[in-house]
């Protein structure tokens, strides 16, 4: 496969960069080093070797859910600055013309 400045030129558009025109020579020559080296190991006989799913043969052993110590609410809200009956009370991070002004940016 040839590396050439069209390639080039798609695969920053793609990624959105900007290059100058020494740095898509040096992109171009180090693209084709890796083309190069995948395409020696096309080379290799693999012929009767497994894919590698993992690197050990060890398996996940997750333990099932307990239920554990809880607090009753009102230890909950002793610390807490603000509540009500049954939540915290937090200030509000967001306004909502602030999100309208951000969805209109998108």
């Amino acid at each position: 496969m040839e590396v050439n400045d069209e390639l080039v030129d798609k695969l920053a558009n793609l990624a959105r960069l900007e290059f100058n025109d020494q740095e898509k020579e040096e992109i171009k020559n180090d693209l084709q080093q890796m083309i190069a080296f995948i395409e020696k190991l096309n080379e290799l006989d693999t012929t009767g070797v497994d894919p590698l799913l993992h690197m050990t043969e060890n398996i996940n052993i997750l333990r099932e859910d307990e239920v554990g110590g809880m607090i009753s609410r009102e230890d909950a809200f002793k610390n807490a600055p603000l509540y009500d009956n049954q939540f915290f009370k937090v200030p509000k991070v967001i306004k909502k013309n602030q999100v309208a002004r951000e969805s209109d940016k998108k």
